[in-house]
């Protein structure tokens, strides 16, 4: 969760202000603080009771519980969400000249690897269990090598043989950009 928080806190610690971007990031940890409490009884105010609630979309006609009850999820979630916040925000000040330098290489570069971000802030403090190279090793190059069923075949250029064109009869204009083969019907 703190990860999911990390935005939304560097945005109130380096800048001041917190964007609307940084809206997305506290939804989700709002559902994630949710379903920890509630599905996976992570609350000892609670006790080992687990509710089951409709999943984002799905309507909720019934509450499982008291008014009381969800009073109780209301402040655990609170609890939650504030404690993770003070977590995050105690890891980016401690951490705050490390997320300066990557910040401020991110602006000069816009992309950063594994290799850049061991530049700049040395090895992890763990090993990897495997590599990036290591898990897609012996899985083929980078050209895609899937050849399409006989009838896709020809789809992006000239119909294969006996199938009909896609191109505009005379008179007819392209439904598509440029270069489209869509035609009215």
């Amino acid at each position: 969760m703190c990860a999911m928080l990390g935005g939304r806190v560097a945005e109130q610690l380096f800048f001041g202000r917190v964007t609307t971007g940084a809206q997305d990031d506290l939804r989700k940890v709002t559902q994630s603080a949710y379903a920890q409490i509630v599905q996976f009884r992570m609350s000892e105010k609670l006790g080992q009771v687990s509710f089951n609630l409709p999943r984002p979309g799905e309507a909720l006609v019934e509450k499982p519980f008291s008014e009381a009850t969800a009073q109780l999820l209301d402040e655990e979630v609170r609890r939650f969400i504030g404690s993770t916040h003070a977590r995050t925000l105690d890891l980016l000040m401690r951490c705050r000249e490390q997320v300066d330098k990557v910040g401020r290489s991110l602006l000069e570069k816009e992309v950063l690897e594994g290799p850049d971000m061991v530049e700049l802030l040395g090895p992890r403090p763990f090993a990897e269990k495997i590599t990036y190279e290591e898990l897609v090793e012996g899985t083929g190059g980078l050209e895609e090598d899937t050849v399409l069923p006989e009838g896709l075949q020809g789809w992006h250029g000239e119909p294969a043989a006996g199938e009909p064109s896609l191109a505009p009869l005379p008179g007819e204009q392209p439904l598509g950009p440029p270069g489209s083969k869509l035609k009215h019907m």
